[in-house]
């Protein structure tokens, strides 16, 4: 991986964080020690060999069951991070490690358009809400975006510095973006006409914009939740470390009334927040690697929270309780990445290793496991009216998928 793109799973920097301990070797012979070291040296060449081996033969890529993908794209050469759907048309636009963004037809594979000039991943793609305008950003924090029915012709660009996370307002041509400093940017698209909300000097790794539009709930690493006025340009609502989170927050949700607030954060907590404040705990800190949250699925007749763990565990929570309402079954759990609601009282989660799976949220009981990646499960989008799927993964490929009818 380049220097400064992101990182592996935390489950992965788990499973790696004693392994640069230096080895202590104690005092003795100075022919045994010479002895010793050379018998090292030649087992860490037999190593290398062993792994370069081992890379020629791609041996962390599983092996799949089956292929369940209606389609899969296969012109990215390293990890898709990001992808998003067209509202109304059939484009999909990826990201990757490649340090390329591509637009291509969901029915056919087809590349419509090859997004060139970014120097480092790109971790961030979206069309507009009305899919006139496509972006992309990389990690260091170059963002284009074009206009797409004028054959995708660059109207505007900008560096931020480091960025965390890019997405488009859900109802007018503005886009936001996070930063590694902890501004968040809000740009009209294409005058560029900006606004820029003041950070914590801690990074911002999560945010969503109420179902309204109005205002921008954001995540900071050192556990402040904050809720901004875009209009206005001030907080209309903030909880700190003295009663909320106490570590970075990676993952938030909104209800549909725009007066609930889902939040999860590295050390394992979720909160529940209302406009005044922290309503309740959902999970404390250590119970798991927390990774996705969601709350309020459409329609349901009571409010539900969703949370995924890098342990594979999905529980469904009362939030007006905050109590285990159920948790979803799994005889072989793989750890969660991303999460999304789906139709028919479903939740649907991307995971480690690459399966994608759907559970009914009301009962627990699995809907269905697709296959068809063979490594992690980096992004999910579901397009509620087209009912498909698509999933992005560090197997270089992003794949749609149709949802299977409920049996």
């Amino acid at each position: 991986m380049r220097e400064n793109t992101p990182p592996r799973s935390p489950m992965d920097e788990h499973l790696l964080e004693h392994e640069d301990e230096e080895e202590v070797i104690l005092l003795g012979d100075a022919d045994e020690v010479l002895d010793a070291w050379e018998a090292e040296s030649n087992l860490d060449e037999d190593d290398e060999e062993e792994a370069k081996e081992g890379d020629e033969g791609a041996v962390s890529f599983r092996t799949c069951d089956r292929d369940d993908a209606k389609l899969t794209f296969t012109k990215h050469t390293a990890t898709v991070f990001c992808g998003a759907l067209h509202p109304t048309e059939d484009l999909a636009v990826t990201g990757g490690e490649d340090d390329k963004a591509y637009v291509w037809n969901i029915r056919t594979g087809e590349v419509q358009f090859e997004v060139t000039n970014h120097t480092d991943s790109v971790v961030a793609v979206g069309f507009s809400y009305d899919g006139v305008f496509v972006a992309s950003a990389d990690i260091a924090g170059y963002i284009q975006v074009f206009k797409v029915q004028q054959n995708y012709r660059k109207v505007w660009e900008f560096n931020v510095g480091d960025l965390c996370w890019m997405r488009w307002h859900n109802a007018a041509h503005v886009l936001l973006a996070g930063c590694d400093s902890g501004e968040v940017y809000v740009w009209r698209i294409p005058s560029g006409d900006c606004k820029v909300l003041p950070g914590q000097d801690h990074k911002t790794e999560a945010a969503e914009l109420t179902h309204d539009g109005k205002k921008l709930a954001v995540g900071y690493g050192n556990g402040h939740f904050k809720l901004w006025d875009l209009k206005s340009g001030t907080t209309v609502m903030e909880v700190d470390a003295t009663v909320g989170h106490k570590a970075n927050i990676i993952t938030l949700s909104i209800d549909q009334e725009n007066q609930l607030f889902v939040t999860g954060a590295e050390d394992g907590s979720s909160y529940v927040m209302g406009t005044n404040g922290v309503l309740g705990m959902l999970t404390g800190p250590n119970d798991a690697l927390l990774e996705a949250v969601l709350v309020d699925y459409p329609g349901f007749e009571i409010k539900v929270a969703a949370t995924g763990t890098l342990q594979g565990k999905v529980t469904i929570w009362d939030v007006a309780r905050q109590t285990k309402r159920v948790e979803c079954v799994d005889e072989e759990p793989t750890g969660i990445t991303r999460m999304v609601w789906l139709k028919d009282h479903a939740i649907c989660a991307g995971t480690l290793g690459g399966l994608i799976k759907a559970w009914d949220f009301r009962s627990g009981a699995k809907r269905f496991t697709l296959d068809g990646h063979t490594n992690d499960i980096q992004d999910v989008v579901y397009d509620r009216v087209r009912n498909i799927i698509l999933s992005t993964s560090e197997d270089f490929t992003a794949k749609i998928f149709e949802v299977p009818a409920s049996q």
